[in-house]
């Protein structure tokens, strides 16, 4: 790692900053042995690639540790306060790189946060090899990322750390950080455990735990480390993948039937900071979606659910969303209602907008009943209707619902 002098002001994190991937701990499937990587790193031949994973997985210090190994020049943006000037200027720095055989690798961190002009005015330069890219990013790069750029880059996937790792990385901390070293801080094994579980697979937030508490105290203890955290700290981006992936297990704990999974899912959204009239919605729309015809008294009860959240607000409303999440995953389930939607919808969009029937035609003027608008519509009310057809002639006879 590297051999930072005792500046104070230069967090833990950065300081305890792996410079080889000796130092570097996690993600062996990406690093290990055999894996494609590490190869390419050995051979000099890394190619554009895109390094996606949660925060404090190690994207940035990858990317770095891949510069050094290679030799290459390596320049930092970070996609939110840069743009198409420092573009500019990089390309001109890259071209004089070129000249004198220096590789250049520009690492964008956030590339997702730049917009699709920003990415189609980098593409040539991966294209014609003039730079490599290790764009970082957080989001589904699928979703965020130029198909054109991202066809050109290999998507590398990185994991939360695990417990184990964070384990290793505080003790290196303690260790060999000179400045820790200094406070001689007094931490039991127990402790280092708890710093690790509640950093939730981000190194960042490991060693920002252990910095702070170790300014706070030197003798580090489970109660330090509670009041340096607030509370547990639970990775829930409202903005990004995790929201959805998070949606999703709610929904398909509900679908499923499993009331005890989705009252987790549910906590795990309210206490990350969702908006409850966000999940309320859900709910609304879980109740004809899911459950639709099988009990109707459904879509009632997610109704006074989004009513309660939104006259009484966090955090009271969160006994009524666990209420109707409960009951919406215990209760029958019919997605007929849905599928007729879905079946109607396709026709739609195979036929188009087909005329209404003359018989089932309103005829308020006389002109409309002399071109036989409303001619021979049966009034049900008061007449056998059973033979009449309200679809146009080339659907007549459909059955949406099974």
């Amino acid at each position: 790692m590297k051999d930072i002098n005792q500046n104070n002001n230069i967090p833990l994190a950065d300081r305890m900053r792996p410079d080889s991937l000796k130092n570097f701990y996690g993600q062996d499937d990406i690093v290990g042995r055999a894996s494609f990587l590490k190869s390419s790193i050995k051979n000099d031949q890394v190619p554009s690639l895109i390094f996606w994973g949660p925060p404090g997985s190690g994207k940035t210090t990858l990317a770095s540790i891949i510069a050094k190994e290679t030799k290459a020049d390596f320049i930092r943006l970070s996609a939110v306060n840069s743009g198409i000037n420092d573009l500019r200027q990089i390309i001109k720095r890259s071209e004089e790189n070129e000249r004198l055989g220096i590789k250049t690798i520009l690492f964008i961190d956030e590339i997702h946060r730049w917009n699709k002009a920003q990415q189609d005015a980098l593409l040539p330069y991966v294209e014609n090899g003039l730079l490599v890219l290790i764009g970082a990013t957080t989001e589904n790069p699928s979703f965020e990322v130029n198909s054109a750029l991202l066809s050109r880059t290999k998507v590398v996937v990185l994991g939360k750390l695990t417990v184990k790792d964070l384990k290793k990385i505080i003790k290196d901390a303690i260790s060999d950080d000179k400045i820790i070293k200094q406070k001689d801080i007094s931490i039991s094994d127990k402790v280092i455990d708890l710093i690790a579980r509640l950093a939730n697979g981000d190194a960042r937030t490991a060693l920002n735990i252990l910095e702070l508490s170790a300014n706070h105290n030197k003798k580090i203890t489970t109660q330090i480390v509670k009041e340096i955290m607030q509370k547990t700290h639970l990775f829930y981006d409202k903005n990004g993948e995790e929201h959805y992936n998070i949606i999703s297990a709610l929904h398909k704990s509900m679908r499923g039937g499993d009331a005890n999974a989705a009252v987790y899912w549910l906590v795990r959204m309210l206490e990350g900071g969702e908006d409850p009239l966000y999940i309320a919605r859900r709910l609304i729309r879980f109740a004809a979606e899911d459950i639709g015809l099988a009990n109707n008294n459904a879509l009632l009860v997610a109704n006074a659910v989004f009513d309660a959240c939104h006259k009484i607000g966090m955090p009271e409303c969160g006994v009524h969303l666990a209420q109707g999440v409960i009951y919406l995953s215990k209760s029958e389930k019919s997605i007929a209602a849905y599928q007729a939607y879905q079946s109607a919808q396709a026709d739609l969009k195979e036929h188009g907008n087909l005329s209404v029937p003359l018989h089932i035609r309103n005829a308020p003027t006389q002109l409309m009943k002399d071109l036989d608008y409303s001619k021979g519509y049966k009034y049900t009310p008061l007449e056998d209707s059973d033979d009449q057809e309200y679809f146009p002639q080339e659907l007549k006879g459909r059955q949406y619902l099974k």
